[in-house]
């Protein structure tokens, strides 16, 4: 028997892979396989596979918990602030502490009443101070004179504690018995201060509102026996002595 020898023995290779091709597509098993992994890549929903579904409840908890959380510490910021004090308490301590300097000041210069009055009481009568041998302080005043009441509490305190040494006269300068003396001592405001040596003769004067300390340091220089006082001329806030209200002497032999 002759043998089939194929002219094209290359051609007969070229059927070759459609066999293995015919049965891949004849297999129904790997069609199913092939179109159930299309499907699963074609339905896929959720574009990042990490992250789980949410439900809409938990959205929405996860929307206002922060909120939540925000008004919490603003809240708690808040308490942890220091709270201002209140409009009236400050009033009310200002006030307190206005009344206390006033009451204070009001002390110091009324020194429990001390007047005019009780320091013409006390004085020395002019004539007896220029003849004990005793330095003079003398005093032109009037009961009118505002500042003459303000200072009497400070002219009281000096007297205290050097009328032993130095004799202190009041003048009322409403009285007319005392005109010369307003000419001699050249009084033109009250108060007005002249402090004399023990011999009668002037050292310097002080006139109007001034410090205590002034007052103190001419009157120790006048108990120490020294020349001259340290405040010889000094002038501050005082009362005209031309608007004095000049009234009729009712006892001659009186000194203020």
């Amino acid at each position: 028997m002759a043998r089939l020898i194929s002219p094209n023995p290359i051609a007969l290779h070229r059927f070759r892979p459609c066999f293995p091709i015919t049965r891949l597509a004849a297999n129904p098993q790997h069609h199913r396989i092939n179109t159930r992994k299309f499907q699963t890549l074609a339905c896929q929903t959720n574009p990042n596979l990490d992250q789980k579904d949410v439900s809409p409840t938990e959205q929405e908890k996860l929307a206002v918990e922060p909120a939540t959380v925000n008004t919490q510490t603003t809240k708690t910021t808040t308490s942890s602030l220091p709270q201002l004090p209140n409009k009236d308490v400050n009033n009310k301590i200002a006030l307190v502490s206005t009344l206390a300097a006033l009451g204070l000041f009001l002390f110091a210069r009324l020194d429990l009443g001390v007047s005019l009055k009780d320091l013409s009481t006390t004085a020395v009568p002019y004539e007896e101070a220029l003849s004990n041998g005793k330095p003079t302080v003398v005093e032109f005043y009037a009961d009118w004179c505002e500042v003459c009441r303000e200072l009497a509490p400070d002219v009281y305190k000096v007297e205290q504690q050097y009328k032993d040494q130095v004799n202190f006269v009041m003048l009322n300068v409403d009285n007319t018995k005392w005109e010369q003396e307003l000419d001699e001592f050249g009084v033109e405001g009250i108060p007005h201060f002249a402090f004399l040596d023990k011999e009668g003769n002037e050292e310097g004067n002080v006139v109007g509102r001034l410090p205590r300390q002034y007052l103190l340091e001419n009157v120790d220089a006048l108990a120490r026996g020294q020349a001259s006082v340290p405040h010889a001329r000094v002038v501050g806030q005082y009362s005209s002595a031309e608007t004095r209200r000049v009234h009729q002497v009712v006892d001659p032999r009186s000194h203020g």
